[in-house]
């Protein structure tokens, strides 16, 4: 399992998890499609949000390794802003191939691509 180093563990100040440690000995966690509903908690929606900003910072347009990215979060954007690249796709493997669909994530995370004041200083 690839470890992406510099990517954050989890969104700073909560307990929203963004990478796993080690791989799962029972199995691979398979990525699936969930379905993101308008009443989320805004919690869930900053947390959206913080991740696809760290997936953007750390590959851009570029295809990605799944690695030790964690298979729930990635499935809030799998399907939509977060596509596979390989067909067939195996939803069960770290070494599987996403891209960020650009013009999904803008459109649903506008947040995610501007740029932070610290990158201004």
């Amino acid at each position: 399992m690839l470890k992406h180093r510099g990517f954050p563990g989890r969104l700073p100040g909560t307990d929203f998890q963004f990478t796993i440690r080690r791989a799962n000995p029972k199995g691979v966690t398979p990525i699936t499609s969930r379905e993101r509903h308008a009443d989320r908690r805004p919690a869930d929606r900053r947390a959206d949000a913080g991740f696809m900003k760290a997936l953007w910072q750390q590959f851009g347009t570029e295809p990605f390794e799944r690695g030790n990215l964690d298979a729930g979060r990635i499935s809030w954007l799998f399907g939509r802003e977060v596509l596979p690249v390989e067909d067939p796709f195996d939803p069960a493997s770290y070494d599987a191939l996403l891209i960020i669909d650009e013009a999904a994530a803008r459109a649903s995370f506008p947040q995610a691509f501007e740029p932070d004041e610290e990158d201004w200083a």
